[in-house]
């Protein structure tokens, strides 16, 4: 049994389409149709229904499936080797919250890429209810989540953090001499806030409804390290995660409001749905997450 053949038969299960499988793999459709043919041939039973132009998979083709998936990893093993990093190729899609882009694409992707010339990062920012879309479609292969806690027996969780937030301004801002604040203080300054329900901005939000609070920021703006920039000027207040604003803090360009009666807690979560099958390009970028996000 070929395992080029099974391998494009996981890609057509996965993508539903042939078309799609055959883009993916950077095959000709009738390549595709030829591998799954043989496939079927091989094993004497049908193994995708092709009714109206939608596919589906047979009884036969979703028992071939688990056994497919244990295959190629254990081929994916069994080649291991060395030399095997530099033969590793193709495309990854990952799905993110847009502030973590900062901390997983800098220097340190620079020597990922040099390490892996061929793994081809594609990058989509969401909110966290488009990231599982997405992922549930099948068109990302992992997502990268800052949001509350989520578990769900359909994704496999590779790494979580839970992530404080804090209320930042510049360090002269009038507000930072008080040894106690509530959130009602903060609302007569302006703010400047990530946009509207994306991750912790909502949960914010949520939060202030809750006591019928609202905010109405001066800038809603995706870009973090930008906030950032402008609250150093004087600009106003802003709400972001701890690994955006610490090197902040500790040098002194931002200071932390002592906000008493907010307490949202978030988590960092890296997670893919548990029927995906995780190639070794896919495998390479899952770890490069982890070791710099956790």
């Amino acid at each position: 049994m070929d395992i080029k053949n099974l391998t494009t038969f996981i890609q057509v299960a996965e993508q539903v389409s042939f078309t799609k499988a055959a883009q993916r793999l950077g095959y000709s459709q009738s390549t595709v149709s030829f591998q799954i043919k043989q496939l079927e041939e091989e094993l004497g039973c049908q193994l995708f229904e092709r009714i109206n132009h939608t596919v589906a998979l047979t009884e036969r083709g979703r028992e071939l499936l688990v056994y497919a998936h244990r295959i190629t990893r254990l081929a994916d093993e069994m080649g291991s080797d060395p030399k095997r990093q530099m033969r590793i190729r193709g495309n990854v899609r990952l799905a993110m919250a847009d502030s973590l882009c900062d901390s997983l694409l800098n220097r340190e992707y620079i020597n990922f890429h040099q390490r892996y010339p061929d793994i081809f990062l594609h990058i989509d920012t969401a909110g966290t209810d488009e990231m599982f879309r997405l992922m549930d479609h099948n068109e990302v292969d992992a997502i990268l989540t800052l949001d509350s806690h989520i578990y769900n027996a359909d994704y496999v969780i590779l790494g979580e953090e839970q992530v404080k937030l804090y209320f930042v301004t510049a360090p002269d801002h009038p507000l930072t001499k008080a040894a106690s604040l509530t959130v009602k203080d903060l609302l007569n300054y302006p703010f400047l806030l990530t946009e509207k329900n994306m991750s912790y901005r909502r949960l914010l939000d949520e939060h202030l409804a809750a006591h019928s609070l609202e905010i109405r920021p001066v800038l809603e703006l995706g870009r973090t390290e930008l906030i950032c920039s402008l609250l150093e000027q004087g600009a106003g207040i802003s709400y972001l995660p701890e690994y955006v604003v610490e090197d902040r803090l500790r040098s002194g360009h931002l200071a932390a409001l002592p906000v008493e009666d907010v307490d949202i807690r978030i988590w960092k979560q890296l997670l893919h749905h548990r029927d995906k099958w995780i190639s070794p390009q896919i495998q390479c970028v899952l770890e490069y997450c982890i070791q710099r996000e956790f």
